[in-house]
């Protein structure tokens, strides 16, 4: 979806040369993977982090173009909806003390940020969901100016036919129809990038799989959507849902959904992309005019245009992405699980805890996924997307245990780890490890501070969540992790 492109109507024979085009991309990969034409000569790793954009009474607040246009930085940019931004931070080294490096320069971005967003009468909140979000604060007109987003709006209900039908049971039940697919700007999540080698691609996209559910038991950070008490990271249904191209009739024929956690376990990055083609229809069927055989068969690197855009439009959990820079290739994991918030140092705990397993567990003598089912993986997910830490976990050797006794007993150890094998000064380890290990031993994520807050102020549910989202904010903005918030 970052992809800017024209206000088109496409034809019959836009989709067929696009399909065409697709493949092609796809031959051209095969041959690229097997003559090994790629960059990867140490681990990076990058983010973004998407943002809600509030008023000082913590209500949504539809201006990110005038809030983009007051902070003038290049790495922000807009996303869906107008009350979102985005900051794409580029990909760097971790040994060192570049893990707290990268923590104290997204704090000093963020902080710059807010205080240009002020001129405009708003504020910058790291949430999965706004809390304060109603219904009645979203539909087309609530979509970004980007033609982008309007283009994909349109075509993902040219293809579904009918309004998209959002349906969550949680605590409480929320059932309602929108026509449109502003509902997904509801969600804000921060994406962590990881620089790998084709040949060891499959390995770190296997490992993120399997690692998803306890990330999202000990991040989750979205409890609230207009106004219900849902799942702990209610982000993820919504997202699911708000993206989803597929009537009734084609859920029960099985066709696969767009936003998705995948179905297998894979031995290459063709797969992915492979799967890509062959089961997803094209929603921007929009053709750029390089021929990549041709530009392989004369020495330079392809873009790949029409099946990275086909990719982009693809949305898995763990998706992988092919980029060129300066003329040189390079493959990389980007993980889509976690929400925003509730602090930088919480974000960073996150990002460290999923880096430091992906140092470990790709590389194990005995993987992982030779020894777990994909199934159970993906119901790994599913519970701690509803339950968070409390929900119940499955690994291999422990059998099913609560999520944070399998944090504390298995993966943070696993992930001190591989942070000394990135070469990450153990101060700064142990300093970020500490946050997920302090959220596992007072049960306390960013979703249950805001359930608990919410259900203290009692009254009114509205009112409750707009205090509850400015004392947020405030505490937000001291970095203090959110296992030590009062609740």
């Amino acid at each position: 979806m970052g992809r800017d492109v024209p206000v088109v109507v496409f034809s019959r024979d836009d989709r067929r040369q696009y399909r065409e085009k697709v493949h092609r991309c796809l031959d051209v990969f095969a041959r690229m993977l097997r003559e090994s034409r790629f960059a990867f000569e140490h681990p990076l790793a990058g983010l973004e982090i998407e943002l809600n954009i509030v008023d000082a009474r913590g209500e949504a607040l539809m201006r990110n173009a005038e809030v983009l246009a007051a902070i003038a930085q290049p790495d922000w940019a807009t996303e869906l909806g107008q009350f979102n931004v985005e900051i794409n931070v580029e990909p760097q080294e971790l040994r060192g003390d570049g893990a707290q490096r990268l923590e104290n320069d997204v704090r000093a971005r963020l902080n710059h940020a807010e205080s240009r967003a002020r001129s405009e009468g708003a504020h910058l909140v790291l949430i999965g969901i706004l809390p304060t979000l109603r219904e009645q604060d979203i539909g087309e007109g609530t979509l970004s100016a980007n033609p982008r987003y309007r283009l994909l709006n349109e075509q993902i209900f040219a293809a579904r036919g009918e309004d998209l039908h959002l349906c969550i049971e949680g605590v409480e039940r929320l059932d309602t129809h929108a026509d449109s697919l502003a509902p997904e700007a509801a969600c804000t999540s921060v994406q962590l990038h990881l620089q790998v080698s084709p040949d060891m691609f499959a390995a770190h996209w296997n490992a993120a799989q399997a690692i998803a559910g306890p990330q999202v038991a000990v991040a989750a950070n979205s409890p609230y959507l207009f106004g219900k008490e849902l799942h702990r990271e209610t982000r993820m249904a919504l997202f699911e849902q708000a993206t989803d191209t597929r009537p009734a009739e084609l859920k029960t024929q099985g066709v696969r959904p767009r936003v998705w956690f995948g179905e297998r376990w894979i031995t290459s990055v063709f797969d992915l992309f492979e799967e890509n083609v062959s089961y997803f229809p094209a929603l921007l069927p929009l053709c750029a005019n390089e021929d990549p055989r041709a530009e392989l068969d004369q020495g330079r690197i392809p873009e790949l245009h029409e099946l990275t855009l086909h990719n982009g439009t693809i949305y898995r959990w763990n998706r992988p992405v092919y980029a060129v820079v300066d003329g040189v290739p390079h493959l990389r994991v980007e993980n889509r699980v976690l929400p925003a918030g509730p602090s930088v140092l919480d974000i960073a705990a996150n990002a460290a805890f999923y880096y430091g397993l992906m140092q470990v567990l790709p590389y194990d003598e005995r993987p992982i996924w030779s020894r777990m089912s994909f199934q159970a993986a993906a119901d790994n997910l599913a519970a701690a997307a509803r339950h968070g830490l409390d929900a119940r976990l499955y690994w291999p050797g422990v059998g099913e245990v609560p999520a944070a006794e399998l944090i504390l007993r298995r993966l943070l150890p696993l992930a001190r780890e591989g942070l000394a094998k990135w070469g990450v000064d153990g101060a700064s380890a142990d300093r970020l490890l500490s946050v997920i290990e302090g959220r596992c031993l007072t049960g306390r994520t960013g979703a249950s501070w805001q359930v608990d807050r919410v259900r203290a102020h009692g009254g009114d549910r509205h009112a409750a969540l707009r205090a509850m989202t400015l004392e947020y904010i405030e505490r937000m903005h001291t970095n203090e992790p959110v296992h030590t918030w009062d609740a």
